[in-house]
């Protein structure tokens, strides 16, 4: 799938369905603030959620006093639901309309935060370029919170193929510029009452390549 497939199949998923109906819907993401507080060392880092347009963690970043908060999403639509439902607070975020495959990041970043874009991206190439994305973004001793489908959990979501992955396969594809410091799971119910089970895994980005 070329990028703008991805941009055309996510601006009709939002276009078409209520924030509450997708599969992936959370009323609070629980798990990435609580690993988000875990990993950042105080509120004033900067904090970038990857493929975060309609979830409600931007939200959850402000109320829980986070001033620099960066929501990066492919989806004009996505993006525009959540600006909505924050009202005026919209304003304290940064919003960026991008595929993060073709990005290019003009500032560094502490936390890195992703909870399923990544395992949308089942092609080598594209998952090259986030890696390489990744890298530029991250600042050294920065930590990057990815959240995916487990080995157990489905092979296919919104109708796309997925690549699941535990917190080694993760590691072995991002690569040793990148060094796991914590790994949970989690069993999301979905809106229609469904298990999915997903890999949350933190790893902190080495101030320089190992020998």
């Amino acid at each position: 799938m070329t990028g703008l497939d991805r941009k055309q199949h996510w601006d009709n998923v939002y276009a078409t369905k209520r924030e509450t109906d997708v599969s992936w819907f959370e009323a609070e993401a629980s798990v990435s603030l609580s690993l988000i507080k875990s990993f950042s060392k105080t509120a004033r880092d900067a904090v970038i959620d990857i493929g975060g347009g309609a979830s409600r963690l931007a939200g959850g970043l402000l109320d829980a006093g986070y001033l620099d908060i960066t929501v990066l999403d492919l989806s004009q639509e996505a993006l525009d639901a959540s600006k909505r439902r924050l009202g005026p607070r919209s304003n304290d975020i940064t919003w960026v309309l991008a595929d993060v495959t073709n990005w290019q990041p003009l500032r560094g970043y502490r936390i890195w935060h992703d909870r399923a874009a990544f395992h949308f991206l089942t092609a080598a190439a594209d998952q090259a370029a986030y890696v390489a994305c990744l890298k530029k973004a991250l600042d050294p001793g920065g930590h990057a919170i990815i959240g995916t489908f487990a080995l157990n959990g489905p092979e296919r979501c919104s109708g796309l193929p997925v690549v699941r992955y535990g917190p080694e396969s993760l590691g072995q594809t991002l690569g040793d510029r990148f060094a796991l410091v914590d790994a949970r799971a989690l069993s999301h119910r979905t809106p229609a009452g469904q298990i999915q089970e997903f890999q949350f895994s933190v790893f902190k980005r080495r101030d320089s390549q190992p020998a």
